[in-house]
């Protein structure tokens, strides 16, 4: 039995293959080796998955994760799925590579990840040949359910919400100015506090123009400061995984194609086509 898991930074979607070739689908939280150290994934494993999940009996542990760019960071989730694993051979990818792969298969093209971050490369049909760096939620990641959230919250802070905006804010989360920054501040895991009011701004239906500028702006900046900066940007089509760029895509189609790309995939989840490559390459072995 072999797992393949893509990991973001607030969830992972987990598949198991049998060896009959059923498939078993489960969730946990995610995993971003910047924010969870090794002792804290074992712990949250051991607590989230299925009870009847016979770990011994797996061979193979296929791991894709927000987060995991450099061996370091790698290492890290791989001690813990090795020590919650123990019979399993363990690989440790980049979720950008589970992006692109899950997108393209085997083709060349520009694959995107909006989702609680954001993320984008060049892929050349087996790996990542061009990446930008996206700065992280403190300092980037444009477009992102992050980003989205973090302006939402700025306006909040500053007044600039309309009014009925605010009062539907306030009414759904009771948080004060000072709420807002303690939690932003102060507290563990900021960036997925600030992306978990990206679906605010989705459910918002008292001021939609609102709502859509918010959108519009981010996704303007994800653009300018991230997708047009690839050499020859325009000669691919875009493709883009994530709950963000899933949820806002008839926005986000808009700004592909004013920038001068053409549409190709744009899906929620990459599990489901991940499973396939997977399955796909141990049919060439």
């Amino acid at each position: 039995m072999i797992i393949i898991a893509d990991g973001g930074s607030t969830k992972t979607n987990w598949c198991l293959v049998t060896e009959e070739g059923k498939k078993v689908y489960f969730n946990t939280e995610g995993y971003n080796p910047y924010f969870s150290s090794t002792e804290y994934i074992i712990q949250s494993l051991q607590e989230s998955l299925p009870t009847d999940l016979e770990k011994d009996e797996i061979t193979e542990v296929n791991y894709y994760g927000a987060g995991c760019s450099t061996e370091e960071m790698r290492n890290i989730v791989k001690e813990a799925m090795q020590a919650v694993f123990t019979k399993s051979k363990v690989y440790i990818g980049h979720d950008l590579l589970a992006a692109a792969r899950a997108l393209l298969g085997n083709n060349e093209g520009f694959a995107a990840i909006l989702g609680t971050g954001t993320n984008t490369c060049l892929y050349n049909g087996k790996e990542v040949t061009m990446n930008i760096d996206s700065g992280a939620y403190i300092l980037g990641d444009e477009g992102s359910g992050c980003y989205i959230g973090k302006k939402l919250l700025v306006d909040y802070l500053r007044g600039y919400m309309p009014e009925v905006v605010r009062n539907l804010f306030w009414e759904t989360y009771k948080l004060t100015p000072d709420d807002v920054n303690e939690q932003v501040y102060t507290q563990p895991r900021a960036n997925r506090f600030c992306a978990s009011f990206s679906k605010f701004v989705y459910d918002n239906n008292v001021h939609i123009e609102y709502s859509r500028n918010l959108v519009r702006t981010s996704f303007e900046d994800f653009f300018r400061n991230l997708v047009t900066h690839y050499p020859d940007y325009q000669k691919y089509s875009f493709n883009c995984i994530g709950s963000v760029g899933y949820n806002f895509r008839n926005v986000l189609e808009e700004l592909v194609v004013e920038n001068g790309m053409v549409v190709g995939n744009i899906i929620r989840s990459p599990i489901d086509n991940l499973v396939k490559y997977h399955l796909d390459m141990a049919h060439q072995l």
